[in-house]
């Protein structure tokens, strides 16, 4: 006996139904097979290797189903990278805002120095002249890391260590713009020792001092 009938999910950006997908048990595993096989892709070759003939070779899904989900195949990419990034990169939790976001630029500048720094720069390219995978980007990798540091900024806030004034929004931005830019320009090098650097020179600006230790006795 088949399954349900597969229905449409509704979301969108400016009421154009740009993230809108076939739903229901076949269509979520076909969705789940093709952003697994475009991040094997992804590792295996960057963007250039994960185009739809590929995708659809390697899941046996056709494109023209492919395309029922995605509007393009940089969508695709961007919603597997987001994923991808995701899971390599944990937030820290060292008890305290300076060790949490100087650990957090660590890992991201790791990340960029990597393979998927790659990745992430032909992505970024890809987007400037597609307007759908550039909204796909945003959705499914930067909203994502941004959320993610929030939740850095308001363990912070709620520990009153944040200046006031400053949101979450402001504070990714001055602390991990540097790392793209570094990324694209390769003026300075991605290492621990540089987002260390980079950690000492923007963390003070936007934490409040810590108050001096009283002397013991």
């Amino acid at each position: 006996m088949s399954g349900p009938a597969d229905g449409m999910t509704t979301g969108g950006v400016g009421g154009e139904g740009i993230f809108a997908h076939p739903t229901g048990r076949r269509s979520d595993r076909i969705h789940e097979a093709v952003l697994r096989a475009t991040e094997e892709l992804l590792r295996e070759g960057g963007l250039p290797a994960a185009t739809v003939d590929a995708i659809a070779a390697r899941t046996g899904v056709s494109k023209a189903t492919v395309y029922k989900h995605w509007p393009c195949r940089t969508a695709v990419a961007a919603e597997a990278f987001g994923r991808m990034m995701a899971d390599a990169l944990p937030l820290p939790d060292t008890g305290n805002a300076v060790g949490d976001l100087t650990a957090q630029l660590r890992q991201v500048s790791a990340f960029y120095a990597s393979p998927y720094g790659h990745i992430f720069a032909q992505l970024l390219a890809a987007c400037v002249d597609d307007p759908k995978g550039a909204a796909y980007f945003r959705e499914y990798f930067l909203a994502g890391r941004r959320r993610a540091i929030a939740q850095l900024w308001q363990r912070a806030a709620d520990r009153g260590e944040t200046r006031p004034g400053i949101d979450a929004e402001t504070a990714t931005d001055i602390l991990f713009g540097p790392l793209v830019f570094r990324l694209l320009t390769r003026h300075q090098p991605l290492t621990d020792a540089e987002a260390n650097k980079l950690a000492a020179a923007a963390i003070p600006a936007l934490l409040l001092p810590t108050p001096p230790t009283p002397p013991a006795g």
